[in-house]
């Protein structure tokens, strides 16, 4: 019964098996030294998802992720969806309260943190008053603390299977905190329809194509760079790079090493490219699509971005967490009015 509803149903863990099925040796993603290809991906999500569930877990609990950009984050993106258990990503750099806040609120059964902050995540958890089922330690090597034990040990020799859950496309994915400038903030339930049906929206009116090299520098516990970019880039069989911070120095040496084809940042980022010293001596010819969202473009610096990046098209990406998260494109034709081509 399982495997039909499976063959039907469209959740994030099937998308990440259907990429592997059509691209099994092809780079999916890539964290400093450590490349992995869909097949190779698929495979751990699946040992990870089998020893999160051998460890108590059960599907509809939900677990916080605590850390920067990582390989780790993203199979834990893929590991819990398969798992049946939702994901609840934290913004790394909240205070303990406002951690403990969003662990309590969402009545966490597990929390996975990075060793930088596993500290903060200890206190939050004393302050939330929650009992998680599982704590452990992702993102760096690390020696087990406590009840803290490292991520990848724990399922290094766990089934590379696929995991055999009841799930459902109108299951619960993910819980993204939003907002908390005038109130607590509030908890977004996506379900893995919702986030696939903006994956679909995102491809077809960002321009997106299997062939592209994505830059994944933005943090991926936002919806931006989670929702818009890394997974629909998985969706659609493409290959990525992750940076665990968007340094300009950082973004600009990526570019040119791997070729990107792709980037993403909000307006303030892409002042902080033009205004590195590293961009004009850096190869960055193969940037054919660039986004930017979450605060308008000055007309001036999208201006002088075409001039200084004549290869590129330039998207403005607008929308909201709870739209999972994009809901409106300004297309490359619509931006020619600004003077695509002119000088700064």
């Amino acid at each position: 019964m399982i495997e039909a509803k499976r063959a039907r149903r469209n959740t994030l863990g099937d998308i990440l098996r259907r990429s592997h099925r059509r691209f099994p040796d092809k780079k999916a993603l890539q964290f400093k030294d450590e490349a992995l290809t869909y097949c190779e991906l698929d495979r751990i999500v699946n040992q990870a998802a089998h020893a999160l569930i051998a460890k108590g877990l059960q599907k509809g609990e939900r677990a916080a992720v605590l850390s920067r950009n990582s390989m780790d984050f993203a199979i834990l993106d893929f590991a819990l969806a398969k798992a049946g258990v939702i994901m609840v990503p934290i913004n790394f750099m909240l205070n303990k309260e406002d951690v403990a806040f969003i662990l309590g609120h969402a009545e966490v059964s597990a929390v996975f943190a990075a060793p930088e902050f596993h500290q903060t995540a200890e206190e939050a958890i004393a302050l939330s008053g929650v009992a998680p089922l599982v704590k452990m330690l992702i993102s760096k090597p690390a020696a087990p603390v406590g009840e803290w034990v490292p991520f990848r040990e724990l399922f290094a020799r766990a089934s590379e299977d696929e995991p055999h859950v009841d799930l459902g496309d109108e299951d619960v994915a993910q819980i993204l905190y939003t907002s908390g400038t005038e109130s607590r903030p509030k908890g977004v339930m996506l379900t893995h329809k919702s986030i696939i049906s903006e994956y679909v929206s995102t491809i077809i009116d960002g321009g997106m194509k299997a062939d592209d090299v994505a830059i994944h520098a933005l943090p991926l516990f936002h919806s931006a760079q989670l929702h818009c970019f890394l997974g629909p880039y998985i969706y659609l069989g493409g290959s990525g790079i992750i940076l665990e911070q968007a340094t300009p120095a950082l973004m600009l040496e990526t570019v040119e090493a791997f070729q990107a084809t792709q980037l993403f940042c909000p307006p303030t980022v892409w002042i902080a490219l033009l205004r590195s010293p590293d961009f004009a001596s850096r190869n960055l010819s193969s940037l054919k699509k660039c986004y930017y969202g979450a605060a308008i473009m000055p007309v001036e610096v999208l201006r002088e971005l075409n001039h200084r990046l004549p290869n590129a098209q330039f998207y403005n990406f607008y929308g909201q967490t709870e739209v999972a998260p994009l809901a409106t494109v300004l297309g490359p034709a619509e931006q020619s009015r600004l003077g695509r081509k002119a000088s700064p």
